[in-house]
This record gives C-alpha cells, structure tokens and sequence, in this order.
C-alpha cells in the first residue's frame, strides 16, 4: 500500500447510531490556501446550525502558507475545531482523516478554497427528508477564481426541479459532474464503500462514481456552492503542469468500468476518453502563452488518450494557435531590435 496514495479505499470506521451525535459534519481539508479559508469558514458559520447540529472541524495536512490554528480561532472564536496532521500526509490521507474525525451522519467535505451559499444545508436537508434512500445529495455549483470572482463557464443542469437523477451512474460514467463543496454524503455510505483512494487528481470523480453504482443520488439545481479554479496552485495546476492529470484521468476511466455493467463498459468508456483528451486539449490551449513545456505535455497526452475526428480536431486547432502564437513573438522581437 502507497503511504500516500491508497491502494484500495480507506476504511471509515462505523459510529454507532445509539452514540449521541450530530447530523451533520462539515469537514474542512485544508493545505497551503489560508488566503482562502476565512470566506470558506465565514459561508458555513452564517448557516451554522449550532453545535449539537453540527459539528465545523478543519484538518491542516501541515501547511506553510500561514498559522492555520490561529485563522481558525480567529474566525470561528472556539466554534470551529482545529486539528494538524503530525506530518504531510498528502490529500487522500487527510481526507481520510477528515472522514474518520467525523460524527455526523451526514458528511460535508468543503475544500478550504470553496465556499457554499446561504441556504445550502437547508436544500440538502430537504433532498434527505425527501428522498431518504438516498446515499449523497448534491446541488448545483458555479465556479469561481483566485478573486472569488464567479466565472462565465457552463454548467448543466441535470434536473428541472429537485428529485432523484434517473440512470445518474452512466451519467457520471462520461465525465465529473460534481464538484466537492457542492455534495454531502452519508457517512454510512462512506463506511460501506471507503473512502478516496488510487490517485490524486479525479479522486472525487471516482468516489461520486462509486456512490452512484451503489446508491440513489438526489439533486437540486439551485446554485449553491462555488469551486474554485483557475489561480495557479492546488493540486489540479501541479498537475496539469507535469502530465499527472491525464494518467490520473486514464487510471480513474478504467476504474470506473468495474462499476458499470458489461454492456455499457465500451460505450462510455470510449465517450470518457474523448470528452477528457478534448479538455486537456482545452487545458493545454490555457498554458501556451504562461508555460509553453506544459502546454506540448498536455497535448501530447491528450492525442496519446483518444484518437479520433474530434481530438485530431482540437490537436490541429492546438498547433495552429502556437504557430501563429510563435510568428507573433516572432515580430515583436524584431521590431523590438
């Protein structure tokens, strides 16, 4: 077994329902992103149901970007707990530590960068009373940046109104439709199916996956949490900075297949690939002018992926920019001389 990255899913030690405990755990990973934590602990605390409620507690893999303990105090004034990792564990580790600290049934992993909107809690509480077979509950979600400005990206919206999400497993099967600060799950569930293991980049898509082969997933489409993106840390631009993402990736689809009954496997196995190869494409096109090395290690591994009418597509577009992105540079440095 990888110290860091589980081999198999981490097992989440079962709470006894007879313990006196709370119904919800909002459980804050947190590692080198203390600019962000206090707007992520202020959207809890403004719908902060008390402590017999809920239980706020932030997990600190170590980091050096700040005294985490004291933000935590400082913000939270004895509300929230605080509790430091001994050493770096790196991000699954930690997450599994969140999910063994927590007491609620229902579980909230909030990123130390993400936020959820006034009103949050209440829709998943409402999808639980609504739907009680239901393993997890997630809203919908906008994404937003470095300065928490919301950004003009797509996002679908897989139901109308509120409800259970009919053949939701092929769904996700294709591509991740969930991001963290948007879904709560219940922690039975994650006693029944472990915890995030295998890589470091798509675990959440993996897991979400898992829950949906093996439970009912209810859904809100109100926008209620936020994901950040795009500010140039995290583990996600790491690795999208050294290809780990696309090995990530290709490791998470072939995982996914043993969820997904025989029949389906190709299918969307093969829409996966596409869907992923063209995003990396997509990533690649943001890095030409910021990191031109990591730029050709994204499109290289996105044509190596999936090759089809589509990524050779976008591999053509990709070449065609830097081409003209070079004879640009090209004729400022000479008229520069």
């Amino acid at each position: 077994m990888n110290e860091r990255i589980p081999d198999v899913p981490p097992l989440i030690i079962p709470i006894s329902d007879e313990t006196d405990r709370p119904q919800w755990s909002v459980m804050v990973p947190v590692y080198n992103c203390i600019k962000f934590l206090e707007e992520t602990l202020r959207s809890v605390l403004i719908q902060d149901l008390g402590e017999v409620a809920m239980q706020i507690e932030v997990i600190d893999d170590c980091s050096t970007d700040g005294d985490v303990g004291a933000l935590v105090e400082l913000v939270g004034k004895g509300r929230i707990k605080y509790f430091k990792q001994e050493q770096n564990r790196g991000s699954l580790r930690n997450f599994e530590t969140c999910l063994n600290r927590s007491k609620g049934k229902w579980v909230h992993m909030l990123h130390g960068d993400d936020r959820v909107e006034a009103g949050y809690y209440q829709e998943i509480e409402s999808l639980f009373n609504s739907y009680p077979d239901a393993g997890a509950a997630f809203t919908n979600f906008s994404f937003f940046n470095g300065e928490s400005n919301k950004l003009d990206i797509d996002n679908p919206i897989l139901l109308k109104k509120p409800g259970i999400i009919k053949d939701f497993l092929y769904k996700i099967a294709r591509r991740q439709l969930i991001q963290p600060p948007a879904i709560i799950v219940k922690r039975s569930v994650y006693e029944d199916l472990g915890g995030f293991y295998a890589v470091h980049y798509g675990e959440d898509w993996e897991m979400w996956t898992r829950i949906a082969a093996n439970y009912p997933v209810a859904y809100s489409p109100k926008f209620l949490a936020f994901y950040r993106v795009a500010y140039n840390s995290g583990i996600s631009h790491g690795s999208f900075l050294n290809g780990q993402n696309i090995q990530d990736i290709i490791k998470v689809v072939n995982i996914i297949q043993g969820y997904l009954p025989k029949n389906k496997r190709e299918k969307l196995k093969k829409e996966a690939l596409i869907y992923y190869a063209i995003f990396s494409f997509k990533v690649a096109n943001s890095l030409l002018l910021s990191n031109t090395d990591a730029a050709f290690i994204q499109a290289k591994g996105a044509f190596k992926m999936y090759k089809s009418i589509q990524t050779y597509y976008w591999a053509y577009r990709f070449y065609l920019m830097h081409f003209f992105r070079f004879k640009q540079l090209q004729k400022r440095i000479h008229l520069n001389k």
